[in-house]
């Protein structure tokens, strides 16, 4: 997790990885105290337990489907 506290509007990369298993991170969730990358499916999994204390949250998901045809 990032100690970052200010909100991050760049594009993610490759180069981003999920905080829970390291696959490409498609979404930032900044919190008061940091952020959290996911990939799409660990964002869905634990949407609910950060939606509520999330500052800001980046669902770049959209361009997972495009690039990988995903669903």
């Amino acid at each position: 997790m990032s100690t970052t506290t200010e909100e991050t509007t760049e594009p993610l990369t490759a180069a981003d990885r999920c905080d829970r298993c390291g696959a490409q991170a498609y979404v930032r969730v900044v919190l008061p105290v940091g952020e959290l990358l996911f990939c799409g499916h660990h964002a869905r999994a634990h949407a609910d337990a950060y939606q509520s204390v999330a500052q800001h949250v980046q669902d770049e998901t959209d361009r997972l489907h495009a690039e990988h045809g995903a669903r």
